[in-house]
């Protein structure tokens, strides 16, 4: 059938309700968004009057349809006609009787075709014709439209979507803050006081994603970045005094523009799910992080790393995010999903590779009853793997692998690390959602003569808002602990120690749906007793983000 025809058919079996015989995958997009109650405004009172089963046009088209087969949806292939139609009801069914007889004629069975069923043809079709050209036109702009898309259209097999992040950033307040300073030539630390940088910054983000589906279950995305916004909040020279507040959009530099993200999901049957990551893979790449709103990737939602997931996910990405990751749902409530990512595969260096580098893999056990409830149970363990991975978090010592870069040591040390955390998400009511997560990390030094124990801890509570004063738009707020260390034991942790005091990490945003496509969201972050120490002053960043997406 071509495809002039199949509309045409079509077009008559929706306007009597009859079900045909193709598929919802083969009826054009188009055609279901012209339905034939939208008529051109008539020209003649005649046009205003219905088609009785007891006019003759009624009665001599329905005797064509019972001799000709001319609509096709009903097994006996009769017209059961039996109540009044519109004149354009009646035309669909008209022109595909004229399309049957012409296939007859084509196909040399003429003889077929009666010279007085022809004679009512000709009379139907002068009677109708205004109304017959109505929908031949629509077709042939319906056919005009579909040829124009098909010829533009980017890919077949390939989708393109881009996000746009634009941030206006700085520190409202804050001043003095004390760091840690390593003595190379005393092989001692001590500290010294440093000031908050107060300025004001603008950087941006820009993902474009490629995404190719070779089956129409599985997707190949890779993504294209550039960024550079410079890490927040507090910062001299460049040098980051604590992770707390760290902004999950920032990042990057130079706007040099590399492959951030090449993976590949596929379905192994029906309940499972398998991601292979080559670069950049995250552990919400497979996991589901139970913090619905707030969990944007830096997008949207919130605007930090602390509140965008319990702390302890970043450890699960190791650097650059290389491995492997599996889904599988047992039934309708319960998840499993399990995953190992490495931080150096490619490089063949001692200590480096697919497995004897840093990595983090992942359990975690996701149950939800219900559409409003959800609870995350995770284990993380993690090997020579900043506590950040690729976001930063708490305290200068809660970043166990960096404590050569924040002072306390003259080299890095090997550690190994063991997370456990659980993350919680509760519907109130459709605009009010409640998010929780607690999290918990043994982090351990496996170097010889110098180990030494942390425990470090995080917990965090928020509120979002869906759809506050405007449809699609989101309020949130969190308060909550980023990572601390509350305990520390041997030779290592004693010379670390834990951190003095507790900070709050107190976040607030708005993010205003402008349009479809056009993001506005007004945030402010406030730190107590920044990086645990009380001696500091309190920091607030103020940000407006803008996203753009497409």
């Amino acid at each position: 059938m071509t495809k002039l025809s199949f509309i045409h058919s079509l077009v008559f079996a929706a306007s009597f309700g009859i079900a045909t015989s193709a598929t919802a995958a083969e009826i054009p997009e188009l055609t279901r968004q012209e339905p034939l109650d939208q008529v051109d405004q008539v020209t003649s009172v005649s046009q205003l009057s219905d088609v009785r089963p007891t006019d003759w046009a009624f009665q001599a088209l329905q005797s064509l349809v019972e001799r000709y087969g001319c609509i096709a949806g009903y097994p006996d292939r009769t017209y059961r006609g039996n109540r009044a139609l519109t004149r354009y009801e009646f035309a669909a069914g008209l022109n595909a009787c004229l399309d049957r007889v012409n296939e007859l004629i084509a196909a040399a069975t003429a003889d077929l075709v009666k010279k007085e069923d022809l004679a009512t043809l000709q009379k139907l079709q002068e009677q109708f014709a205004a109304e017959l050209a109505t929908l031949r036109g629509r077709v042939d702009s319906l056919e005009a439209r579909t040829s124009t898309l098909e010829k533009q259209q980017f890919s077949t097999t390939t989708k393109l979507n881009a996000e746009v992040v634009l941030g206006i950033t700085g520190a409202a307040a804050g001043r003095d803050f004390i760091r840690r300073e390593f003595d190379p030539v005393t092989g001692t630390s001590s500290e010294v006081v440093d000031r908050v940088s107060r300025n004001t910054i603008v950087g941006n983000r820009i993902r474009l994603n490629f995404d190719t589906s070779f089956t129409g279950r599985d997707n190949l995305r890779v993504r294209l970045q550039a960024a550079n916004l410079a890490a927040l909040p507090a910062s001299v020279n460049g040098d980051t005094l604590t992770n707390e507040g760290a902004l999950r959009f920032a990042g990057g530099e130079n706007n040099e523009l590399g492959i951030d993200a090449l993976g590949y999901m596929f379905p192994i049957g029906e309940n499972t799910t398998a991601v292979i990551n080559a670069n950049a893979g995250a552990i919400d790449d497979y996991t589901d992080t139970v913090n619905p709103y707030f969990d944007g990737d830096g997008g949207s939602g919130a605007l930090s790393h602390f509140a965008t997931r319990n702390s302890i996910y970043y450890l699960g990405n190791g650097t650059a995010g290389t491995g492997v990751g599996v889904r599988h749902k047992f039934g309708e409530a319960l998840e499993l999903s399990l995953g190992y990512l490495a931080g150096e595969p490619s490089s063949p260096a001692a200590g480096n590779g697919l497995f004897n580098g840093s990595y983090g893999a992942l359990a975690q056990l996701t149950f939800r009853p219900n559409q409003r409830l959800g609870i995350g149970l995770t284990y993380i363990h993690a090997y020579n793997v900043d506590f950040a991975g690729n976001g930063a978090v708490g305290s200068t010592r809660a970043n166990f692998r960096s404590l050569a870069e924040s002072g306390f040591l003259a080299n890095e040390v090997p550690t190994s690390a063991n997370a456990y955390g659980i993350s919680a998400s509760f519907q109130i009511t459709p605009q009010i959602v409640l998010n929780g997560s607690v999290g918990y990390t043994n982090a351990q030094s496996l170097q010889p003569g110098n180990r030494g124990n942390l425990d470090i801890w995080n917990w965090s509570a928020g509120l979002a808002f869906p759809d506050f004063l405007k449809k699609g738009s989101v309020a949130g707020v969190i308060v909550g602990m980023e990572p601390r260390v509350s305990r520390s034991s041997g030779t290592l942790g004693q010379a670390i120690g834990r951190d003095r005091d507790t900070s709050l990490h107190i976040e607030g945003f708005y993010q205003y749906q402008l349009t479809d496509n056009i993001a506005i969201t007004p945030g402010i972050i406030w730190l107590t007793a920044p990086n645990h120490d009380d001696r500091n002053d309190d920091i607030v960043i103020g940000t407006i983000r803008t996203t753009f997406t497409f």
